[in-house]
């Protein structure tokens, strides 16, 4: 079979099995992106989830030997929550962003890859392949910008015309030569409202992200959070979509046509409160299908606590208090001390002295200390 004639065979049945958008590019080293990986782990600025040799990010060989093409797939998902429920007095709810609405993600798209690949094991048998989803060691953006799915925007995603940014990757490397696509064009001109409007400033130059100030892999660490970015968290539990919903790209994007990406508005959107209780078990009942689950229980409680102190909710400090005194975690314990310090009144006072007494764990000491300090100032 001809390669122009098995790649648009592979074309039909990515359509046939609900592939969005395929793209093909070819296995040469990615050069300038090396240049760029380079750069942001001399300054700092990754996140330390993505894979550390460099070498193996840029040279699909080291991966697959042989390898002579890259299959770049994207799937679309909403943007919108019909329904959301709304937030109340002694009942306000945290967000998830879009990217962990519905079932994992990453699931999905394997599972669309393995369908693609055993596909082309029946057109040629001896073919080799690898298929990656977000954890692999190849930069998903720098193999879909190259096999002509979308173009780097200065936010750092990938943006197709077609369904904007809210879009998620894979990718296969095969030793199969089919012929390249052309890499889209630079669709952001002269806009900047994805920098202009990073609440931390972590997009610190257009297509160049500080990752470790970004709030979406903040909202994924499971330590204490420096003060500084905090208040700047909000109500987000998992995420950040800020860059993307001020993408003029995105003005009027929504696509539900999958149904594994719908999301159930209580979960992607649920009370703050039964989440400082959860156990394992509830989390994992809950969240466990969920792409923002993925890091475990501790970090979305903590962001929880965060978004609590966001909305000064004083029927919260019952349960602040308790965590404060009980939990065994420091990093609870310090940020539910924090909370207390920002929301205030006489018996988050009370608790922050009770614990004061108690505390054992110098981090969690100078949380208290700092939120008995605030209190006084109010």
């Amino acid at each position: 079979m001809k390669p122009g004639e098995l790649k648009q065979k592979l074309i039909d049945k990515a359509k046939q099995i609900g592939i969005d958008k395929i793209g093909f590019a070819s296995a040469d080293p990615f050069v300038e992106l090396r240049e760029r990986l380079r750069e942001q782990q001399e300054k700092g600025y990754a996140s330390g989830f993505e894979e550390p040799d460099i070498e193996k990010r840029v040279r699909p060989d080291l991966n697959l030997p042989e390898a002579k093409t890259i299959i770049a797939i994207a799937l679309a998902y909403p943007s919108k929550l019909k329904n959301p429920p709304k937030s109340a007095p002694g009942a306000y709810r945290g967000i998830f962003c879009r990217a962990s609405w519905g079932e994992d993600y990453h699931r999905v798209l394997r599972n669309k890859l393995d369908q693609l690949e055993a596909y082309l094991l029946e057109l040629v048998p001896t073919a080799k392949t690898m298929s990656m989803v977000d954890t692999g060691a190849l930069s998903d953006r720098a193999v879909a910008e190259r096999a002509g799915i979308g173009w780097s925007g200065k936010n750092t995603s990938i943006i197709t015309e077609e369904f904007g940014s809210w879009v998620y990757l894979g990718e296969m490397i095969t030793d199969i030569y089919l012929p390249p696509d052309q890499p889209a064009e630079d669709g952001c001109g002269d806009c900047n409202l994805c920098i202009e409007a990073c609440p931390t400033g972590a997009l610190v130059q257009p297509g160049q992200l500080n990752a470790r100030a970004c709030i979406a892999y903040l909202t994924q660490t499971k330590g204490f959070l420096e003060e500084k970015y905090r208040d700047k968290m909000g109500n987000r539990l998992y995420g950040c979509d800020t860059c993307q919903t001020v993408c003029p790209k995105n003005r009027g994007i929504h696509f539900d046509h999958h149904q594994e990406f719908q999301p159930d508005p209580e979960k992607v959107k649920p009370l703050l409160k039964p989440i400082l209780t959860m156990s394992n078990r509830e989390f994992k009942e809950t969240f466990g299908q969920m792409a923002g689950s993925w890091r475990g229980k501790k970090p979305i409680q903590r962001n929880a606590i965060i978004a609590l102190a966001h909305f000064r909710d004083e029927s919260a400090i019952a349960d602040l208090s308790h965590l404060l005194e009980q939990d065994p975690r420091p990093v609870i314990r310090g940020t539910a001390a924090w909370a207390l310090g920002k929301i205030g009144g006489i018996e988050a006072e009370k608790a922050l002295k009770q614990a004061e007494i108690k505390e054992k764990d110098p981090e969690v000491q100078t949380e208290i200390m700092r939120a008995l300090d605030r209190l006084k100032k109010q």
